[in-house]
């Protein structure tokens, strides 16, 4: 069975949906194994099927989905295919999202309005996922909802250790473009022994994905700054960070994100910046019209890789990490 790879009573089985192939040959690449080959197609009315092609019956089973857009679409078939997998008699379902969408909608901000990340998170339970994996959650409580448990994978010793390695850091300045990601912005500043500097914002409530800011914290002045954050969607609170660096004098301005979603008019933006270099992982595809000079994709195959051996090896994926928070 060619998606299959045993160890002794065990069965490891690689799936992937049509969302991102290039992510999950990659993954079985680092595996040594080969994906499950499995039917999937989109019926006239927009309904999705989706059948494996060999048996999966007592496999410790691992589906591997990005959501990126359509979102809902590629959302709707990973539950599928956990469904499949449940009813063909799969010993332990794992989710593998290396972008968990809705994962902004972590809670309410004002009333009437839904917590969305905790609904994907009911919703795979729901379908038979035992486990859930993901890369860098916009928000750490996403951990606790979902009903079993959940490996979080950080991209920060990928991303800070290719930074590390082109830069001056003596010259080197850790910038959080808003106050939700100082913690992250402080384990890089940890990482690389470098200054952190912090930009204040404020977003209209009732206007998305707009931002105005405010005021820097922090020195850098001649300095090559380094912006971080989890993804970057349209690249407006990104561009408007990049300006108020270059308004205080920064030598270079550097960018480092996890997840690339790009929305809209992202590339235009961050192509006429004053940021030198993107540097995101292939937790998202990025079609070749969108890619830009100044972007850098580094892969977190690798790391997924690891992460899905552990976990069936019955290993510690805490492990992956130790030394670097």
């Amino acid at each position: 069975m060619t998606g299959i790879t045993t160890t002794g009573e065990k069965r490891l089985v690689l799936i992937g949906g049509r969302a991102h192939p290039e992510l999950t040959e990659e993954v079985a690449a680092a595996l040594g194994v080969e994906v499950v080959p499995t039917t999937a197609y989109d019926f006239a009315n927009g309904e999705i099927y989706v059948r494996f092609q060999e048996s999966v019956r007592g496999s410790d089973a691992f589906v591997i989905q990005s959501h990126c857009a359509p979102i809902n679409q590629w959302i709707m078939e990973q539950l599928l295919m956990v469904d499949a997998l449940k009813r063909a008699s799969a010993k332990r379902i794992t989710v593998v999202a290396p972008f968990y969408g809705y994962a902004r909608q972590d809670k309410k901000h004002r009333g009437r309005e839904p917590i969305s990340a905790r609904l994907i998170a009911d919703m795979f339970r729901t379908a038979g996922a035992d486990r859930l994996m993901s890369v860098d959650l916009h928000a750490a409580q996403i951990q606790g909802y979902f009903d079993g448990p959940v490996d979080h994978l950080w991209a920060l010793p990928l991303l800070a250790d290719y930074v590390g390695s082109r830069v001056d850091r003596n010259r080197l300045t850790i910038v959080s473009p808003d106050a939700g990601r100082v913690r992250v912005a402080d384990l890089w500043s940890d990482r690389l022994g470098a200054p952190l500097a912090i930009i204040h914002k404020r977003r209209d409530p009732n206007v998305a994905n707009q931002v105005k800011v405010h005021e820097l914290v922090g020195d850098v002045e001649g300095r090559t700054c380094v912006l971080v954050d989890d993804m970057i969607d349209t690249a407006g609170t990104i561009v408007q960070a990049a300006e108020a660096l270059k308004d205080n004098g920064a030598a270079d301005i550097v960018v480092a994100a996890t997840h690339a979603v790009l929305s809209g008019p992202a590339v235009d933006r961050l192509k006429n910046s004053a940021v030198s270099e993107v540097i995101v992982t292939n937790t998202l595809p990025v079609a070749e019209e969108r890619r830009f000079p100044q972007l850098t994709t580094l892969s977190i195959a690798p790391l997924i890789a690891r992460a899905i051996r552990e976990v069936f090896d019955d290993g510690s994926v805490t492990s992956l990490f130790e030394g670097n928070a």
